[in-house]
């Protein structure tokens, strides 16, 4: 097991935060900060900063912090945004189209190179620069060109078929919309799991909640 395959979770979900922040920060021109700031800035305490930074190597120096240009670039070699995978999306619908229009792949890591859907309605139209394939030649796509991940954005009852020509093409990493459980079909795949009703419900949570303290401290 490598070091990187001890990292928690947790603290690899804190790095694209890391890199927003920090980026925000250098493009104010700001030079350095301190664990304390950066801590404040991400709401966290600043021993969790150092631990987090600390996983990779730690980038500060003592009585100096850390040099904010510096500390976003060894995030954003951490994170490899450089690598430019190759990604193809399904589903070409409200979301597909959403994600392909809005997103700024080529600075997450991304080359959106293609686009699929089963609709004729769809196939032809254009997403950016990329015009929205059958999906009946998603698999002789893949075969002609190094995909190394799908976006899928089609619905859950959709999935299973068009997961099973995927992982035969040797396609093992997906950003999932579709509430399918990727995993759970195939466990050596990579998957980030995307459930804007699951955080929309716990924006509700919080606003119920909230709610209700306000309403207690009414009647103290």
């Amino acid at each position: 097991m490598s070091k990187n395959d001890s990292i928690s979770m947790s603290v690899i979900r804190r790095l694209p935060r890391y890199y927003r922040f920090l980026s925000e920060l250098n493009e104010e021109n700001v030079d350095r900060i301190s664990s304390t700031k950066l801590a404040q800035i991400m709401n966290v305490t600043a021993s969790q900063v150092r631990q987090d930074l600390n996983c990779f190597g730690g980038f500060g120096q003592q009585g100096y912090g850390y040099s904010v240009s510096q500390l976003k670039e060894e995030i954003k070699n951490i994170l490899g945004l450089n690598n430019h995978y190759k990604a193809i999306l399904i589903g070409a619908g409200n979301l597909g189209r959403a994600v392909a229009m809005h997103m700024n792949f080529n600075k997450l890591g991304f080359e959106l190179i293609a686009c699929f859907d089963n609709s004729e309605k769809k196939t032809g139209e254009k997403l950016a620069d990329i015009t929205v394939q059958p999906e009946t030649e998603l698999e002789d796509f893949c075969r002609k060109n190094h995909v190394d991940t799908a976006f899928l954005c089609i619905p859950r009852v959709c999935v299973e078929n068009v997961l099973d020509k995927l992982y035969a093409l040797g396609i093992k990493n997906y950003w999932n919309f579709s509430h399918y459980d990727i995993n759970d079909r195939y466990s050596d795949t990579v998957v980030e799991n995307v459930h804007l009703s699951d955080n929309l419900m716990t924006l509700c949570y919080r606003m119920n909640n909230n709610t209700k303290t306000t309403r207690a401290q009414d009647k103290s």
